[in-house]
């Protein structure tokens, strides 16, 4: 089998929270049946020429302080409208700071409360993504989101805080390609909850259109 390709894309050099080290092994290994990853910070990867060989986006962005170039984020506009994917996990939903990219995402991270123990349920059972996913308990940051009111998107988990339930994760179409977001990512033993490896796996060959 031919495997797909995924670009890997956060911070090694500087930083702020989340440094890629050790989370690249991990999503690395995860998806190593069905993709062959590619693991960098150079974000002139975006750019249309350069991200156009890649069936998968992955975004573990790091980068608080900047914004994508308009470049960059014509780039990654395009190939995911052309019919690529997009796999937002944790932080790397931190591309939102440019409008057109926080539309794709189809929300922005809004409060940011302190790591804690989050119990996880399905809320999209029949989806793809979620196919003999269980409901699981997992330690991370419970990112509060404030959703695009033009974007339809299905949430596929929710946590639990206070009493109440809130989205976790999410999955919708842009254009011809797809995008999806999961909450959990914090650090690299997050990417080692076996729950949460088998929904990456899934998630990441839904939106990538990886048979099997």
């Amino acid at each position: 089998m031919n495997k797909k390709r995924a670009l890997l894309i956060g911070d090694y050099t500087h930083p702020k929270f989340y440094p890629l080290q050790g989370v690249d092994r991990e999503i690395t290994h995860i998806l190593n049946d069905s993709f062959s990853v590619q693991c960098t910070e150079n974000n002139h990867m975006l750019e249309e020429s350069n991200l156009q060989s890649f069936d998968l986006c992955i975004s573990y962005h790091d980068s608080w302080r900047e914004k994508l170039s308009s470049k960059q984020t014509s780039g990654l506009l395009s190939c995911i409208s052309g019919g690529r994917g997009l796999l937002v996990l944790h932080n790397g939903i931190v591309l939102q700071k440019k409008y057109e990219i926080a539309q794709l995402i189809g929300a922005r991270n809004v409060s940011h409360p302190s790591l804690q123990k989050l119990q996880m349920r399905v809320t999209a059972p029949d989806h793809d993504i979620m196919l003999d996913i269980s409901p699981f308990e997992i330690e991370d940051e419970p990112y509060r989101f404030e959703f695009d009111p033009f974007c339809e998107t299905t949430i596929l988990l929710e946590f639990e805080m206070d009493g109440e339930w809130h989205p976790a994760a999410w999955a919708h179409s842009y254009g011809l390609g797809r995008v999806v977001y999961l909450l959990p990512g914090r650090d690299q033993a997050v990417f080692q909850h076996p729950e949460y490896r088998k929904l990456v796996l899934q998630a990441a060959k839904w939106a990538a259109r990886s048979p099997g």
